[in-house]
């Protein structure tokens, strides 16, 4: 039960840093990336991995804003019956799965409507930019640790800001720090042994290539 209550405390997301100089024209015009690190910081009640990438584009456009939330950047996709109503908890059919705060919201805002109910969603996976999944290591085998199982119902896929502010193309290359907050690293991986594979995505919903970093244990990568 205490991996449970781990499930409100441990996730958020920010952008550390990123940089860009001017490169050559044969750059690719989907994203593409290299692992360059992964870091443990312990820090009593934000403990965070560090993950950084190199990246280059030809188009530059990488980066969601804060206002990237209109199609196809849009949270969530709302699920309606064959009349076009709304899906509500109460009128669930018999294929709709029990309240979890991954397929349900409470009181959601629809066409700048509150609706007063339990509604079930779908989560647009475009809504991120920046998809990180976790592998630990068992018997010799690495299985895929999924957050959005329980008791976690989360994610570590996140958003990037734009590194450009202009639309117009112009190619651009550099590295982006994403740091993944959680104050139950150690309590959850312990001494495993873990791979972490990440992809990005630019605005035209080209995804990168996937990248994987070193099989490490915690200890191995705790900043110094």
């Amino acid at each position: 039960m205490r991996l449970k209550n781990y499930s409100y405390l441990l996730f958020g997301f920010a952008l550390l840093g990123y940089s860009c100089i001017s490169p050559p024209e044969n750059f690719p015009s989907k994203p593409e990336i290299e692992f360059s690190s992964l870091e443990y910081v312990g820090t009593p009640g934000q403990d965070s991995l560090l993950l950084t990438l190199n990246f280059k584009d030809a188009e530059g456009d990488l980066g969601l804003a804060a206002t990237d939330i209109n199609p196809p950047f849009n949270p969530l996709v709302y699920k309606r019956d064959a009349s076009g109503a709304l899906i509500t908890y109460s009128k669930r059919p018999s294929n709709a799965p029990s309240y979890n705060p991954i397929d349900w919201v409470i009181d959601p805002i629809v066409n700048n409507v509150i609706v007063k109910d339990t509604v079930w969603v779908e989560k647009n996976e475009n809504q991120y930019n920046i998809f990180v999944r976790f592998f630990i290591k068992r018997n010799g085998q690495f299985r895929e640790f999924k957050w959005q199982d329980p008791p976690f119902y989360t994610t570590f896929n996140g958003r990037f800001p734009r590194i450009l502010n202009t639309n117009v193309g112009q190619a651009v290359e550099g590295k982006i720090t994403y740091r993944m907050l959680s104050s139950g690293w150690e309590s959850i991986f312990r001494t495993d042994t873990l791979r972490i594979d990440v992809q990005i995505q630019d605005r035209a919903l080209n995804r990168s290539n996937e990248v994987s970093s070193p099989s490490v244990t915690l200890k191995q990568i705790t900043r110094k």
